[in-house]
């Protein structure tokens, strides 16, 4: 294993939560491919780990849904790489990526503000402006 998977922070997921599977892979590589197995499958139950924080678990649960496998196990494949190390390296990181994402504190929440009353005279000042310039560019109207 590269180095360990880092989520946020000190929070790290233990290789022994990890499940990796390797099979030949269908990239780059001639006849390469044929022989050696370096496509790579990282799973991580994400329900039962005791790495990360309970909080932080059902945020991840959450928001990757849609990715989960039985609605548990996050799976993430590997296979641009020839080298299966390679395809290690990349499919970790995708995993750190997407749990450092998914355990994010959701974003602070919005204060509605108005416009000062300077802002808005000088937008509507800005749009007469700008409809004068276009109105001098038109031909003159010939009445018929």
């Amino acid at each position: 294993m590269p180095e360990p998977i880092r989520v946020r922070g000190s929070v790290v997921v233990p290789d022994a939560e990890l499940v990796w599977r390797f099979s030949r892979s269908s990239g780059p590589g001639g006849q390469h491919v044929n022989t050696s197995d370096s496509k790579v499958e990282l799973r991580f139950d994400l329900a039962v780990s005791r790495a990360l924080p309970e909080v932080w678990r059902q945020r991840a649960l959450e928001r990757l849904a849609h990715r989960l496998v039985d609605g548990r196990v996050l799976v993430v494949q590997a296979s641009e790489y020839r080298s299966q190390w390679r395809n290690r390296e990349a499919a970790a990181a995708r995993l750190a990526a997407l749990l450092t994402e998914a355990c994010a504190p959701p974003p602070k929440a919005r204060r509605a503000t108005r416009p000062s009353r300077g802002m808005v005279q000088r937008r509507l000042e800005n749009k007469r402006h700008r409809s004068e310039l276009k109105q001098g560019r038109r031909a003159p109207r010939q009445d018929q």
